[in-house]
């Protein structure tokens, strides 16, 4: 059983940056594939980033690429978005998800074993 507790969330200027973080429960940890998702009311949870236990390859969404940056911190059992040049489309409840032993990096939801229950980001215009 894997807990997923997120922090860091909060309100930021548009172009302002933020960094959420995730830690985790338990062992598996370091096994574990990690990822982001967002959901903005209204829509539906989609995939922002995930970063591998292996090799540490990351992915990320289209909407995101060279703005946010997954990494993570093994022996903290700590996993971080750092989002930079912000925009008000980026609000949403922000989830942290594990995926226990993968080889790829799933983007859909129902890749993942283990959820958190969300930070808020807001991003003013």
């Amino acid at each position: 059983q894997v807990q997923l507790v997120e922090s860091g969330g909060g309100l930021v200027q548009a172009g302002g940056s933020l960094r959420v973080s995730c830690t985790a429960s338990g062992r598996t940890f370091g096994t574990a594939v990690m990822g982001w998702f967002r959901q903005a009311p209204g829509e539906e949870r989609g995939f922002v980033a995930g970063i591998g236990w292996r090799d540490r390859r990351t992915t990320y969404g289209d909407s995101v690429k060279g703005r946010f940056t997954i990494s993570r911190d093994n022996a903290r059992n700590t996993v971080y978005l750092q989002m930079n040049s912000l925009k008000p489309e980026d609000t949403g409840v922000y989830y942290c998800a594990a995926k226990c032993l993968a080889i790829m990096v799933p983007t859909a939801n129902g890749g993942y074993d283990y959820w958190g229950r969300g930070t808020q980001v807001t991003v003013s215009s």
